[in-house]
């Protein structure tokens, strides 16, 4: 994950640093291990989301289907725990992933085979799922519930550290290493430069876009799994607030929204910022008018740095 350390990359970090003590000024207990603890957790469900998603935009695509690929795996997760079977209960989360890939490969199959715009495309599939639910649920709270294994993952905790954090974490540096040490990763970064002359020079590209989108989608399940596993239940319309931000964090962390270019270490300091930004604002009991324009404002000076200073290095 070092391997794509770069200014654009710190610049979260650095802010991060900035928010903790800029709060605890007016707010002590931002200092104190529990509510940074806490803020670990929940930025740990925005952090697997943008995990998954900056896969697709190092591709030079953008994956909008992520509401409802997180919603569409929580309820059928906790619809397999609920149905009593200790079998299907078991096959709850790996159902899930599966339900995540497949939604992954069917919007590789309209951005690679099809040659649809991804940002189309997978509005339109976000759109699909969102029908389908609408259609199984009758319009109501879903039925069913969380098990053991899926509220230990978003609620447990190891060594004094959330076990979601932990997760989120090793997810990252798992697919960092393999966004840097194999040629999947490198036929990323170059489909994402130039997706012609890559695809001239022999790659596969439609293999690694489905690939991309497969992982992205498995990603989006994850966080919905764990999702549903902190809250003990799914509901509808659980993913919507959390699109802007899952592609914000990647921003903010230096992967360039047109490809090739950035990192997923990054996109763990974008994360991590946003939610404590979101958390300070909430603590400091403002309105949410004004918490959107203060959020907005400063994720508008962060990215408006980082294309000054790419400009001044052009």
């Amino acid at each position: 994950m070092l391997r794509s350390l770069s200014v654009d990359s710190l610049m979260p970090y650095a802010g991060v640093v900035l928010l903790i003590l800029g709060g605890s000024f007016f707010f002590p207990q931002v200092l104190s291990a529990d509510y940074l603890s806490q803020q670990l957790q929940i930025a740990a469900f925005l952090g697997l989301l943008a995990t998954g998603a900056t896969i697709v935009i190092l591709l030079g695509h953008i994956d909008l289907s992520v509401p409802w690929v997180l919603t569409g795996a929580a309820i059928l997760s906790t619809a397999l725990v609920g149905s009593g079977n200790p079998v299907l209960s078991a096959l709850a989360v790996p159902a899930a992933l599966a339900f995540g890939a497949l939604i992954g490969v069917i919007n590789g199959l309209g951005v690679a085979i099809l040659r649809i715009p991804s940002m189309v495309w997978t509005l339109a599939v976000n759109s699909m799922l969102l029908g389908l639910a609408v259609l199984n649920t009758g319009g109501f709270n879903p039925k069913g519930e969380s098990s053991p294994l899926m509220i230990a993952m978003a609620s447990g905790d190891l060594l004094g550290l959330p076990v979601s954090f932990l997760i989120w974490i090793a997810l990252s540096a798992a697919l960092a290493w393999f966004l840097t040490r194999t040629p999947f990763g490198r036929y990323l970064r170059s489909i994402g430069f130039n997706e012609k002359a890559t695809f001239l020079s022999g790659v596969s590209t439609p293999s690694v876009v489905f690939a991309a989108f497969a992982i992205a989608g498995m990603c989006s399940a994850l966080g919905g799994v764990m999702l549903a596993g902190y809250a003990n239940q799914a509901y509808q319309s659980m993913g919507d607030p959390f699109l802007l931000p899952t592609i914000a964090a990647v921003v903010i962390g230096g992967t360039s929204i047109l490809g090739g270019r950035g990192g997923l270490f990054g996109t763990v300091g974008g994360a991590l910022f946003i939610t404590l930004l979101t958390s300070i604002l909430s603590v400091m009991q403002i309105d949410d008018a004004w918490r959107n324009i203060i959020f907005g404002t400063i994720i508008l000076i962060m990215l408006l740095f980082q294309t000054l200073r790419k400009g001044a290095v052009a």
